[in-house]
């Protein structure tokens, strides 16, 4: 799969849904639910975060569950890529992006969200042949404003801002003319997962739809 290929397969799931669930899973038994939850809620593309012993599992039961799009998230080396789309990952997302994790995505045909903080990180990305990626951590980077004013020299790249981002400063982010989608855990909080309260977290998941 070639760097354009990638994003632009990237940039396919990231139009799906104005919000990315962005998901910390400890039990594999949450996993179908959950994702069946967020995609009642209008949210299809799910970042499974590789955080958790359990998060392979999950991603294998979540990518039996109709009308998702399951992603693992927090790539960082190729081993990660291989098990992750062993496991039936269909997308991935890094904080970063080294050349061995990239090499590792496109040899595996694996769409990469490559995640970047400073122009120099859009514009290596961009030279590779990358448009769409990750700003991360986004708040810690400076909010909309940063991505703002990255956005006016480097417009050809859209973003994924991801990190610190909520209900109250979505829409900020997502009214960016650069901004795509928003990466966001509210939508699964622990002690619904917990709960099993998935009617809840089908309403959260509408209300980000709506965003």
């Amino acid at each position: 799969m070639t760097p354009q290929d990638a994003s632009a397969a990237a940039l396919k799931i990231c139009q799906m849904a104005p919000i990315v669930p962005v998901l910390v899973v400890d039990d594999a038994k949450d996993a179908a639910p959950l994702a069946q939850a967020l995609v009642a809620g209008g949210l299809p593309a799910l970042e499974v975060t590789l955080r958790t012993p359990a998060a392979l599992e999950v991603i294998r039961e979540m990518a039996s569950v109709a009308g998702g799009f399951v992603g693992a998230g927090t790539l960082l080396t190729p081993a990660d890529v291989l098990a992750a789309k062993d496991a039936g990952a269909t997308f991935g997302v890094s904080p970063g992006a080294t050349d061995r994790l990239l090499d590792a995505c496109e040899d595996a045909d694996l769409p990469l969200l490559p995640g970047a903080a400073t122009a120099s990180e859009a514009m290596r990305l961009l030279e590779r042949g990358y448009k769409m990626l990750k700003f991360f951590p986004a708040e810690a980077s400076g909010g909309a404003p940063a991505l703002k004013a990255i956005g006016a020299p480097i417009p050809q790249v859209s973003f994924c801002p991801t990190g610190g981002v909520s209900p109250s400063n979505a829409k900020e982010y997502l009214s960016l003319p650069n901004v795509v989608c928003a990466g966001g855990s509210w939508v699964a909080p622990k002690d619904l997962v917990k709960a099993g309260d998935w009617a809840g977290i089908t309403a959260l998941a509408k209300a980000a739809a709506a965003l």
